[in-house]
């Protein structure tokens, strides 16, 4: 393994200046995204005319599946080329995403915005993730994955908010939007001047484990980290696996990876329609635009202010309960929605979808810090969150085809299911991870 500079230390003590840039940094890309949970299904009703849900939720569809291939690249690229120009890239690709907004002649020009705010998404957000990892090291990477996501998901639910606010003070457009360019710009400049590439603390915390790659075939190598992989390409902490060994392990071939990414997916596709049905299915019941952009906000301020405590929480008493009660709970969310209509029990069941989402989100990532070996722990993460940002494609094709067939009502109670039946698959097949570091 090569050498790596003596005075790198792990920690968050230790690197606490470069981590409260990125969680500045990270709350800037969380906040480009923000701006549209409450006002673009409303736009495409309003402005555009379109009526039909499968068609408004193209946006999400478009969102969703260039954020998850992006997630992809990002973590390759980030373990061969560095993060930080990863993270470069994703907002230079940002900055015309609220342009193409506020000049739209068209609803294409929407879905054209958000594939770009997916590419930016997967790049940045996933290049943050990876880095405050890099930073901190086993000890507290609950926490710190807590930190990251919370900036995240809390700049979601400011930017969603103020959204709101200023399309019900002035219109929908242009004025929202002028804050996506804020943000775009902002993040570009600060990376540019003061972030410090991170990959060489991963080769630190290589070189401190000491040990050869781990076995990924099985739960065995949960008893026993020091197993030296035996499988056919060979793999050992020298010779990280290949890209397609490195899917094949996170998405199906070990268990407890298995099941963080199936979380991981069902928790965004249940989100997805949140994004783009709960806007669209609030105003059918007589509310404002300014109380559906406190509902849209309200979700992911719960979602990221919990995420500082539920982190924390995850290296004290382990990934699993965390992940199981998380999925439990939104499912539980989900279901109040169709109970009773009331702005009251609406915002409890936006309470209970924030509470849940923040029990799982910062924990699966750190379960997946756990596991896997640093040298290509980035390309591994990558894969994760391909098949996590997946389920906001699935997510949104399931809620338009379903709400166009058998009405909004139907489409919210099948994917409550699904979260709920995702919950008791972690039960069962996840091993807990906090103790494998």
């Amino acid at each position: 393994m090569s050498s790596v500079p003596t005075e790198l230390k792990l920690g968050l003590s230790e690197n606490w200046k470069q981590f409260s840039l990125l969680v500045l940094v990270n709350a800037f890309v969380g906040g480009m995204v923000g701006l549209e949970r409450a006002i673009l299904p409303i736009l495409a009703e309003d402005e555009f005319g379109i009526a039909s849900k499968m068609a408004i939720l193209s946006f999400i569809v478009t969102f969703g599946l260039a954020k998850a291939v992006a997630n992809l690249f990002a973590g390759t690229w980030a373990d061969r080329y560095g993060r930080k120009k990863v993270l470069v890239a994703g907002w230079l690709v940002g900055i015309p995403v609220p342009l193409l907004i506020m000049w739209a002649p068209s609803w294409s020009w929407v879905v054209a915005a958000n594939l770009l705010l997916g590419v930016n998404q997967g790049l940045a957000w996933s290049s943050t993730v990876v880095m405050k990892i890099d930073l901190v090291g086993p000890k507290r990477r609950g926490f710190a994955m807590g930190l990251n996501e919370s900036a995240g998901y809390v700049a979601v639910s400011i930017a969603a908010l103020a959204s709101g606010y200023i399309a019900a003070a002035y219109s929908i457009r242009p004025y929202p939007f002028i804050l996506g360019l804020v943000f775009a710009v902002l993040g570009l400049i600060l990376t540019l001047l003061f972030v410090r590439e991170t990959k060489a603390f991963a080769s630190l915390e290589a070189q401190e484990l000491g040990e050869s790659e781990v076995s990924m075939k099985d739960g065995r190598s949960f008893q026993n980290s020091r197993e030296v992989h035996s499988g056919d390409d060979g793999v050992s902490e020298s010779t990280p696996p290949s890209f397609k060994r490195i899917f094949k392990i996170t998405s199906w071939e070990n268990p407890t990876l298995f099941s963080v990414s199936q979380s991981g997916l069902v928790n965004n596709l249940n989100d997805g329609m949140v994004w783009g049905l709960f806007p669209i299915y609030f105003a059918s019941l007589g509310f404002t635009i300014q109380e559906i952009g406190f509902l849209a906000a309200l979700y992911p301020a719960v979602w990221g202010i919990g995420q500082l405590g539920t982190g924390a929480l995850s290296d004290k008493v382990g990934r699993k309960p965390l992940i199981v009660l998380g999925m439990l709970i939104q499912a539980i969310g989900i279901g109040l929605i169709l109970i009773e209509q009331t702005y009251a029990l609406l915002s409890v069941s936006m309470v209970l979808l924030g509470a849940g989402t923040a029990l799982v989100y910062p924990t699966l990532l750190a379960a997946i810090g756990d596991v896997v070996h640093p040298s290509w722990r980035a390309s591994s993460i990558g894969v994760y969150r391909l098949w996590r940002d997946g389920g906001y494609v699935i997510g949104a094709l399931m809620a338009g085809i379903l709400s166009d067939a058998f009405g909004i009502v139907w489409a919210i109670g099948t994917i409550g299911i699904l979260t709920a039946l995702s919950g008791i698959v972690a039960s069962f097949v996840m091993t807990e991870t906090r103790q494998i570091r």
